[in-house]
């Protein structure tokens, strides 16, 4: 999400964060506005209403005409549009400019589904800047490319060709050809579903299937193709698409600026819910402007501009189908769609042009199309002639590789008239294609019609006909001439009414055809590929990881002038001052730290830090016990040298299997004592119960659950079993006489059997724990309860009972009480969240406070052993205790061993410290504390305790520092926490390095990762990497003594290498799923079956989901309708819920019956399908399926505070609301506290409010009274007596006020009695300090909250806790509570679809609903999300992760720093090794690893020329300032290269003002000039290309659009830049080796293979002259991109090699550090890049961020920051670097950083 996840620390108690400053900023900059943000629910609304004035106006103007300044040679009806277009232009392009680029495909891309449109898709393709026009396959390989790409990555998608929009190419008959066969190539020759049916946006069968689809958005263009003459209308059809489809309710993709990486494809995205919701109303006004727009592009056809007035559309399709009949008499056999097309073509195209010149010659001196000058036209026989040229060319497309078929750029083209002539023949092939229905029954090869023509090929052979001699047929081969031959035959024998010539010659006229072509651009400066060698090293770390295969890589010689240009000694004499080999401070030494730990020689300082260190630690403990409640243990460490892993394992065992010695005397005597003692504890319990038992069978009576809960705190209480029986009985009896009474009070068919299944579940819970142990007595009254149920099969079950004596003397009553369904039936139905499951009833030693799991045992052990493990469980399902217990292993073992809890958010980091907290306290060394944090903007504690929280980030950058290596040999222990976010977008890279770099043993937990062994197979390998290098380690030289050494260490290390896998797949508590809409008389909550969302061809292709578990009710449900659909199913009887054999007589069905029982149910409908009851079983999911009416979003808000209420009415709160809008969530919240007090207003009436101010004046007036008059003397004493009586009458004043204050029971969600005052106090007292307080304060007093990014942290915990509490019961929330924040709810409801909201948010958000000890069931409610949406989140699997691009120039800079640096060379190395050798991308795939290999020698290339490092792997010059700004490659590369040029000393020569402190000593002048610089590096944020098109005329403050570099900076980017594309343009030629060049021939999706499979034996000279080589070679690109002239120069020509290298090779341009200066669109349209740094140091507003820069809240606060600790990190940097602190640049750097921290700490104030 755009406001990202910014949480933060406590910064009153000395943490600091960005989150809190965020969301101050946030409540500070905007309070002024607070009406008007609260009034923005998903869109700006002044715009909105701006734009639907600007509609209205346009629509009136309709009808009065058109307005001035419209072009008048526009139809009359188009005229009229205009404005109405223009405005209709206008609000898209405001829209599209404020479009977010994000990831188009998230972690589990199967639950997305989208649509492309079909002529967006092209347009993008066809002005791709390497594909030159006419070569069609090069088109055809760029779509596919990018198709197959989406598909690999998981996209799910469809294509929509509209007829209306093939006007869009009307005016270019070779584009409507192109677009023609794309739709014939799609359909026929992939997979992809292609649509072309459908007429236009507007018609009611695309609205059909939309409504039925429900894509997440639509990828459409912004800009059509500009074609001459259409004067930009084109566009106008898009727009309006764009339009339609925003106020559709659909989201909108721009294909413009699309770019990918190896996991995921980004590009702008515009959510529906800020488009004009006046779509629909204007809807009227749309279809004739959209009708308009067609019929005007429609009149310019390529027919008539070609063809002139005497032949139309009509007539030449006519001929087509002519001719095509008589080419199947010819070719009866059928044809290649090439050869068939191609002659059809040419007999057409000669036809109409013969008609064409005749109507010429009959209609002299009028002004048509072919009325030309005879040197402006062809005569027949030219024409003829290029007919004979183009069957050539098709001949030897059918023939020639596409090795051969690689052209050069030509300059020349064809004349005029012959350009028309083609034209002519495309147009032709557009109506053969269009036709081709009438050739069903002839056999048409249609693979290649992704290959009708090759432009340059035909220019090649109309250039070489003219040179060669080729009157000889035998010029062109034997092959290719009777190719041509059959073809000519066959367009002679369609001409029959015409002599066209003979085969040969070719050209049998004179006329030249082509010509030379002036416009075409030449070729730049470089032109001589580069030698291609690596620079020769002598690094062990190269030696090592490149090994063996550096022999086949070229390398450069000594005397290379590359090389010997290492040698020269790089001299700065504008940084003589600087000290370059200086070491710098880390990221840790700059992290602001905590003031606990500062040294002071001042007593009161001193005792202040401790006291705002004791209220921290006290806060987190409170924050803790609200998490866990105060469960506090003090952890004492074991005697050194007594620890072992095997004594922990015995003591599990319980001495297992070992023979006991006879008991002594005084064993005996103690064990009677023990006895004796234990039965008067039974006794005394016994009476316990007797004098609690009528009050908790009072409460049963009266609130079943709660009186449950009483009775389950007893059990826990109680230590005998026997007691337990007696309480258990009781309940059971009182349960049951609740159902008589319920029976003797209620019609039979209005019974609640749920309150029969109460009274089953304790039967259930007596024989499955106290059978054993029961009496006769107690067995009957079981056995007769059944029987008046009507169970008597099961009644029959009990043992030992005389069934006779059983029975019940009155048959009446017996039928009174009947349940009226079968047993098994009866569990499965009413019973299902009270089935027992099979746990566990052995105590663990281990744990004290529950009895862990086997799942959870085997977690344990893997502890105690010093194993890893790969834990995959669901949320809430217990999962998190191994980590706690792996902490205080740690805690135990020594006081020096250290446990890393890495978690991914800083919010998630707030609560684990807490949790620590709250749950272990040790004495520790002086110095030494038990939990520290560390995050990139605060720190406490890091490194001197003994478990330490971070994020990802900062652990990289300590394992990574040569300085830290001392601490981190300490690691026992590394748990990640969430180890799916291996898988995410942004750091995703620095989770794989930890995983690879750590030796010790770690966890990784998830709740969702689909086929977790693969990745603890990967772990596993990397595991026992590093068993190898400990053995090396551990022994590196022979030393005297050595092996004594080696004796004690190995005992103390016991480092086990195992990596365990775990898997648990049982929610605690089942989900039941709802469809909620809303109706007249309320809310409709429809229950909705997993099944429902499964199809026939889902489950055929992919099976049931894993994770698609049933609920018993659920499973019942699916034999129900698996037996109606099909009656005569064999199995039914079989699977009949009395006949099941796990169910059959049991008294007692458990969960892991039903759980089979669900298992084979699904394996029996996936034999259905198999088997061929494919109807019977599509029957049944469309039976499962729900009616449901969708909610709009504007609806969905108004009626939220009525879904509350809705909610409380059916006891299921408390409740998280989900949605992914930050105004929503608040708007929300808003809207649900308005409605309880409005509520509460009426029910007091407007009398009670006077009374209560009448109180409050008469309290406030006694409260003066009694503060002025204090009575001293005892003569006073009437004036004493006085007093009492104004004090008693204050006292009563006071409680009368606090009753009518107090709020009525159904106008609050809280819940009074779940926290004390105290406690709500310390809460909200922490708010003070927070401007949004009052307002979160008011909100939460009424049980309601809201919890997004940019709330404060303060606002978030105190949510966060008053929920836990039981306090407050509705909080609206985005995707934040989704990554693990311990909020557990009884219900979770997900209001409106997002394209954020996919299947992993799912499963995250998801598994909030269902408290463990609280809720049976967890219930997840779909309100206003369509149903192909909750079909697509139920069926998806949860994300593969398969790792990220590892590598970069700045981590191969750090690996070699930490080399070379590290005091323990070899473990530095070893680290080093394991992360270039395991990435996850290439485990297990020697070429991926070899090409990764390549590009750690390139990028070691660039260190070397750059001086970052020298041949020996020694760092040098300024390779520590580059690792500091590691996150910003390569602005960090080229930031150190303008400093050695001395740039930034150029703008800063001259300061402003003299030293003095606190003045500035550079103008505003040169700090926005150094800022500019700066922005262009590390604030680089670009806007979609259409935002240059918006008027800005309402900007307030912001530029927006960030200006270009200064010239030498530009100049110097170049430079670096050439640099860059000259070593990575030789890596991808090294790495061509790699690729897989028969897979390079074939086209991705189709699968089509342009190989030959015979090659040439012979080639003629002409034939050798057309296929004549480039002056470069092209062994490196792509064979389709080299139809297009592009060779193994052009990788070093262009920044964006994505489309012409390699595919095979998986290598993307986002992996080769460049910095574009200028970044264009695919239409060639400039990117700019945002300016919002610059702007905020101008203005310091964030309002204009968010207006003008078009920045979200959180996204805003972000940048912001990351920006100032960049500023930060450069300046601290500098400023170490530079001897001189006067130097100007470090002046300069100081005094910006200190002004921009000062604008942003007021936004944060």
């Amino acid at each position: 999400m755009a406001s990202g996840d910014a949480d933060m620390m406590e910064g009153s108690s000395g943490f600091s964060s960005d989150s809190e400053s965020e969301a101050e900023s946030v409540s500070g900059s905007e309070e002024g506005e607070e009406e008007e943000e609260e009034e923005e629910a998903f869109s700006d609304i002044s715009g909105e209403e701006e734009a639907g004035l600007a509609l209205e106006e346009a629509e009136a103007e309709l009808e009065s005409g058109p307005g001035p300044g419209v072009d008048t040679e526009l139809p009359a009806d188009l005229q009229r549009q205009v404005k109405f277009l223009n405005t209709i232009s206008n609000i898209v392009l405001s829209k599209l400019s404020k479009a977010e680029c994000t990831s188009l495909l998230h972690d589990s891309v199967e639950s997305e589904f989208f649509v492309i449109d079909g002529d967006s898709l092209m347009i993008e393709h066809v002005l791709d800047s390497n594909f030159c026009e006419g070569q069609n396959l090069h088109f055809f390989y760029l779509v596919e490319r990018f198709l197959f790409d989406i598909t690999q990555k998981g996209a799910k998608y469809v294509i929509v060709f509209f007829k209306d929009a093939e006007c869009m190419w009307a005016r270019s008959s070779y584009h409507l050809s192109l677009r023609t066969a794309l739709i014939l190539h799609l359909k026929n020759n992939t997979e992809v579903p292609v649509y072309a049916e459908f007429v236009n946006s507007f018609s009611s069968k695309w609205q059909e299937f939309v409504k039925e689809k429900y894509p997440y958005f639509i990828m459409i263009s912004d800009k059509a193709f500009t074609l001459t003459g259409n004067k930009g209308m084109s566009s106008y059809l898009l727009k309006i698409f764009v339009f339609h489809t925003l106020g559709s309710e659909i989201n909108v993709a721009m294909t413009s600026g699309m770019h990918s990486d190896v996991r995921r494809l980004y590009g702008y995205y515009v959510n529906s819910k800020a488009a004009v919701t006046r779509c629909k109303k204007t809807q009227k006004a749309m279809e004739p402007a959209h009708r308009a727009v067609v019929s005007f592009l429609s009149q310019n056809h390529a027919t008539k501009l070609l063809l002139g007035d005497g032949q139309n559309s009509k007539s030449v399709s006519e001929e087509v189908q002519r001719d095509f009949a008589q080419l199947q008499c010819l070719w009866p056999d059928g044809s290649d769609i090439r050869r068939s097309v191609c002659v059809v073509s040419c007999s057409v195209a000669l036809k109409c042009y013969m008609r064409m010149l005749k109507n010429g010659e009959n209609h002299k001196g009028t002004e048509t199309a072919c009325n030309k000058s005879k040197d402006e036209s062809l005569t027949f026989q030219e024409a003829a002639d290029v007919c004979r040229m183009y069957c050539a060319h098709v001949a030897l497309m059918l023939h020639l590789p596409l090795a051969k078929r690689a052209q050069k750029k030509v300059s020349v083209k064809w004349i005029k008239p012959a350009s028309d002539f083609l034209q002519l023949l495309y147009l032709n092939e557009h109506f053969i294609l269009k036709n081709l229905d009438i050739t069903k029954n002839w056999r048409n090869d249609l693979v290649h019609l992704c290959d009708l023509n090759d432009k340059l090929l035909l220019t090649r052979v109309a250039l070489c006909s003219k040179m060669t001699d080729h009157t000889d047929s035998s010029f062109l081969g034997e092959v290719f001439e009777n190719e041509y031959k059959q073809m000519w035959d066959a367009v002679s024998s369609l001409m029959s009414d015409c002599d066209i010539g003979n085969a040969f010659p070719f050209q049998a006229t004179s006329k030249m055809m082509v010509e030379e072509d002036d416009s075409l651009q030449k070729e730049g400066l470089l032109e001589v590929i580069p030698d291609v060698g690596f620079i020769p090293v002598n690094i062990p770390l190269v030696e090592e990881y490149v090994g063996d295969a550096l022999k086949d890589f070229p390398m450069l010689s000594s005397d290379s002038s590359v090389v010997t240009s290492l040698s020269e000694n790089k001299t700065f004499d504008i940084l003589s001052d600087w000290s370059l080999d200086k070491p710098l401070s880390d990221d840790y030494e700059r992290t602001k730290a905590s003031t606990f730990g500062e040294k002071t020689n001042d007593p009161y300082v001193r005792k202040r830090m401790l006291r705002s260190y004791q209220k921290l630690v006290r806060f987190h403990r409170f924050y803790g016990s609200t998490l866990e409640g105060n469960i506090t243990k003090n952890i004492i460490t074991n005697v050194q040298g007594c620890i072992t892993v095997a004594p922990k394992q015995s003591s599990v065992i319980s001495g297992k299997g070992k023979k006991l010695p006879p008991k002594k005397k005084a064993d005996l005597i103690a064990e009677e004592n023990i006895r004796k003692k234990k039965e008067k504890e039974d006794q005394k319990q016994r009476e316990q119960w007797t004098l609690i038992s009528k009050s908790i069978m009072k409460m049963i009576q009266e609130n079943f659950d709660h009186g449950i809960k009483k009775l389950e705190e007893f059990l826990k209480k109680c230590s005998g079993d026997s007691v337990k029986l007696i309480a258990e009985m009781d309940v059971l009896e009182n349960c049951f006489k609740i159902w008589v009474e319920h029976c003797q009070m209620t019609e039979s068919a209005k019974r609640n059997n749920l309150i029969a299944g109460r009274v089953m579940k304790r039967i259930h819970n007596i024989l499955d724990k106290y059978e054993k142990m029961m009496e006769k007595n107690q067995l009957k009254l079981i056995a007769s309860y059944l029987k008046e149920f009507g169970f008597h099969k099961l009644a029959q079950c009990i043992p030992d009972i005389d069934q006779k004596l059983a029975r019940p003397k009155n048959p009446k009553k017996e039928n009174m009480l009947a349940v009226g369904v079968e047993p098994a039936r009866f569990q499965l139905k009413y019973m299902g969240p009270y089935l027992l499951r099979d746990e566990r009833n052995d105590p663990d030693p281990r744990v004290s406070h529950f009895i862990p799991d086997t799942w959870q045992r085997e977690l344990l052990d893997a502890v105690d052993n010093n194993e890893s493990a790969v834990i995959v469980a669901p949320t809430s399902s217990g999962k998190t205790y191994a980590s706690y217990y792996c902490m205080e292993k740690v805690l135990r073992d020594s006081d020096d061993g250290v446990l890393v809890y890495i978690a991914p958010t800083k919010a998630l980091v707030n609560q684990v410290v807490a949790t620590v907290y709250n749950r272990f306290s040790k004495t520790l060394p002086d110095g030494m504390v038990v939990c520290g944090v560390y995050t990139r903007d605060y720190r406490q504690d890091a490194l001197n305790c003994q478990i330490l929280i971070t994020i990802p980030q900062c652990l990289e950058n300590l394992i990574l520092n040569a300085q830290r290596q001392a601490w981190v040999k300490k690691l026992k222990y590394v748990i990640f926490d969430e180890v799916h976010c291996l898988g995410g977008e942004i750091g995703a890279e620095v989770w794989e390095h930890l995983l690879v770099m750590i030796r010790c043993p770690f966890l990784a937990l998830s709740a969702t990762i689909s086929k977790p062994e693969a990745l603890a197979q990967w772990l596993q390998a990397v595991k026992n990497y590093w068993q190898r290098a400990d053995k090396t380690l551990e022994n590196p030289v022979k030393v005297s003594g050595g092996k004594k050494k080696q004796q004690m260490k190995m005992p103390r290390d016991q480092r086990s290498y195992r990596v365990k896998l775990v898997v648990y797949g049982e929610r605690y508590n089942d989900l039941e799923k709802y469809v909620c809409s809303s109706n007249e008389s309320g809310f409709d909550f429809v229950s909705y079956h997993p099944c429902a969302a499964l199809t026939v061809d889902h489950i055929e292709t992919y099976g049931f989901p894993s994770d698609l578990s049933l609920s018993p009710p659920e499973s019942l449900r699916l034999y129900d309708t698996m037996a109606e659909t099909w009656t005569s199913w064999p199995r039914a009887q079989e699977f009949s819920p009395e006949e099941y054999q796990c169910f059959k007589d049991k008294i007692v069905i458990k969960k892991n019956d039903v759980r089979k029982y669900e298992a084979e149910l699904k394996q029996e409908l996936e034999k259905w399908i198999t088997s061929g009851q494919k109807e019977q079983a599509s029957e049944v999911l469309e039976k499962l399926k729900p009616t449901s009416v969708v909610n709009s979003t504007a609806t969905m808000v108004k009626q939220f505070p009525m879904l509350v209420e809705a909610l409380q009415k059916e006891n299921q709160l408390p409740a998280l609301f989900f949605s992914f809008s930050v105004s929503v969530v608040e708007r929300l919240a808003k809207e649900t506290f308005v409605h309880v007090t409005n509520k509460e207003q009426m029910k007091r009436g407007s009398d009670d409010a006077k009374k209560r101010i009448e109180f409050e004046n008469k309290l406030r007036k006694l409260s003066k009274r009694a503060g002025k008059k204090q009575p001293s003397d005892p003569k006073e004493s009437s004036l004493s007596d006085n007093m009492v009586m104004k004090e008693t009458e204050q006292e009563m004043l006071y409680q009368k006020l606090q009753e009518m204050r107090k709020i009525p029971p159904d106008c609050t969600y809280a819940v009074e009695t779940a926290a004390d005052r105290k406690i709500l106090d310390t809460i909200f007292q922490r708010l003070q300090v927070v401007k949004t307080a009052n307002q979160l304060r008011l909100y939460l007093e009424r049980g309601i909250g809201f919890h997004h990014a940019s709330l404060n942290s303060k606002g978030r915990q105190a949510v966060e806790m008053l929920f836990r509490l039981g306090f407050a019961r509705v909080v609206t929330a985005t995707g934040t509570l989704a990554l693990g924040i311990n909020m557990p709810c009884k219900t979770v409801v997900f209001l409106d679809d997002s394209v954020f909201l996919d299947a992993l948010q799912y499963r995250q958000m998801s598994g909030r609903a269902g408290r463990r000890g609280f809720d049976l069931i967890g219930n997840v409610v779909f309100y206003s999300v369509p149903m192909p949406k909750v079909q697509r989140l139920l069926k998806a699997s949860v994300p593969l992760l398969s790792g990220q691009f590892p590598l970069s120039a700045s981590l191969v800079l750090r690996l070699l720093l930490l080399v070379a640096k590290a005091e323990d060379t070899m473990d530095a190395k070893a680290k080093a090794l394991s992360l270039l050798q395991h990435s996850m991308l290439c485990y297990d795939n020697k070429k991926k690893q070899l090409v990764l290999k390549l590009y750690f020698l390139s990028c070691l290339q660039f260190l070397l020329k750059g001086g970052f490092v020298d041949v020996d792997g020694t760092p040098q010059g300024f390779a520590e300032l580059v690792t500091q700004l590691h996150y910003h490659e390569p602005a960090n590369f080229v930031f150190v290269s303008f400093l050695v040029k001395g740039l930034f000393h150029k703008i800063c020569c001259q300061l402003e003002k003299p030293a003095g402190k606190g003045l500035d000593r550079f103008s505003d002048e040169t700090m926005e000039s150094l800022l500019l610089v700066l922005s262009n590096l590390f604030g680089r944020m670009y806007l979609p290309a259409c935002s240059t098109e918006k008027d800005w005329a309402t900007l307030h403050q912001s530029k927006v659009f960030l200006e270009d570099l200064p010239e030498e900076f530009a100049d110097a980017v170049n430079e670096y830049n050439k640099t860059i594309q000259e070593i990575f343009g030789c890596f991808l030629i090294s790495a061509s080796n790699q690729a897989d060049m028969v897979e390079e021939c074939h086209l991705p999706l189709s699968r089509i293979s342009f190989e030959s499979a015979q090659p040439l034996q012979t080639c003629t000279k002409f034939v050798t002259e057309l296929t004549a080589p480039e002056n470069h070679p092209t062994t490196a690109v792509s064979p389709f991109t080299c139809l297009s002239g592009i060779t193994n120069l052009d990788l070093f020509k262009t920044y964006n090699v994505d489309n012409i290298a390699l595919r095979t090779l998986e290598l993307s341009s986002s992996n080769i550090p460049v910095l574009n200066l200028i970044k264009y669109d695919q239409q060639g349209r400039r990117m700019p890049l945002n300016a919002y740094a610059l702007d905020f140091y101008r203005h310091g507003s964030l309002k204009a961020l968010l207006n003008d820069n078009m920045l979200h809240l959180g996204e805003a606060y972000n940048v912001l920051n990351e920006f100032q600790i960049t500023l930060s990190s450069i300046s601290t940097s500098l400023k170490e670097l530079c001897d001189n602190k006067e130097d100007v640049v470090v002046l300069a750097f100081e005094q910006l950083r200190d002004t921009f921290y000062q604008k942003f700490e007021k936004i944060k104030s």
